[in-house]
């Protein structure tokens, strides 16, 4: 549920102190068109907007409908003013949330094609205010949200290592984390990855290797799981895109992670229409 006060700061911003644009008379329709092939996503965060307004959505696609050119994936009746001053707001929220799961899902058609049991993952990289607007539309568009933040599982990164040791650290967060709670460990290096899992992790991070090295990282996890008796999740990280995600999903790693689904996918194109 998106609350009233997030609704309330997107349309401060927008609409300022003396709104004199937008100052219409009337009834009116309006229409959210898509102008490109997609991934619906968003249009819930853009009905909260309408509705806030005192404007009705009269009709909606739903998050993960794939959308054509021209299509209408939001109808819309109410004061046309009400209608106006909604519109940008939506007409953003929208196409951001729905870039992102465009992107997700292109993404997980390529990782599926070589793997079928392969997950595509978003990150924390997100932009504040906005996380869980993106991390449901990587969802919409069939991906994974990692963890939503820094609570749901612990990941010890190359810092903590730096200023703990490996072992150290997993052992730390270990004794204080809840038996719930999953524990990543970031590595960097082949050798590194059985390392972390004699350690005690739940999932080793493989970051910014190669797919050649991560095909041997994951080869060494598997070796090290079954003597462990124990699965350990192997997650590739790092630069991954679009067009190189099915070489890391031919890797045999359970989890393919990209920032950029949600820090650099490309707003889809829509126009608010009126009448």
């Amino acid at each position: 549920m998106l609350p009233d006060s997030q609704v309330e700061r997107w349309l401060a911003e927008d609409l300022g102190h003396h709104d004199v644009t937008n100052d219409v008379p009337g009834e009116t329709t309006g229409r959210l068109v898509a102008r490109e092939k997609g991934v619906a996503a968003g249009l819930d965060a853009a009905r909260a907007v309408f509705e806030y307004l005192d404007v009705a959505v009269t009709d909606s696609a739903d998050a993960g409908d794939p959308v054509e050119p021209g299509e209408t994936v939001l109808s819309v009746e109410g004061a046309a003013r009400d209608a106006l001053r909604g519109e940008r707001v939506a007409v953003n929220i929208a196409g951001h949330a729905s870039g992102i799961a465009t992107e997700t899902r292109e993404a997980v058609e390529a990782a599926r094609a070589v793997s079928e049991d392969v997950r595509v993952a978003a990150t924390r990289k997100t932009t504040p205010g906005l996380r869980g607007i993106e991390k449901r539309a990587v969802v919409a568009g069939g991906g994974d949200t990692h963890r939503l933040d820094l609570s749901h599982m612990v990941m010890v990164k190359d810092n903590h290592v730096a200023e703990m040791g490996l072992e150290s650290a997993v052992e730390r967060f270990r004794e204080r984390v809840s038996f719930a709670t999953k524990v990543e460990v970031e590595v960097e290096t082949v050798d590194d990855a059985p390392r972390a899992a004699a350690a005690g992790a739940d999932v080793v991070l493989l970051d910014n290797m190669t797919p050649a090295e991560t095909g041997r990282a994951v080869e060494r996890l598997r070796e090290r799981g079954a003597d462990l008796d124990r699965a350990v999740l192997a997650e590739a990280s790092g630069g991954i895109t679009v067009e190189t995600v099915p070489d890391y999903a031919a890797t045999g790693v359970d989890v393919v992670s990209m920032g950029s689904l949600t820090h650099s996918a490309a707003s889809l194109d829509y126009s608010f229409r009126t009448g």
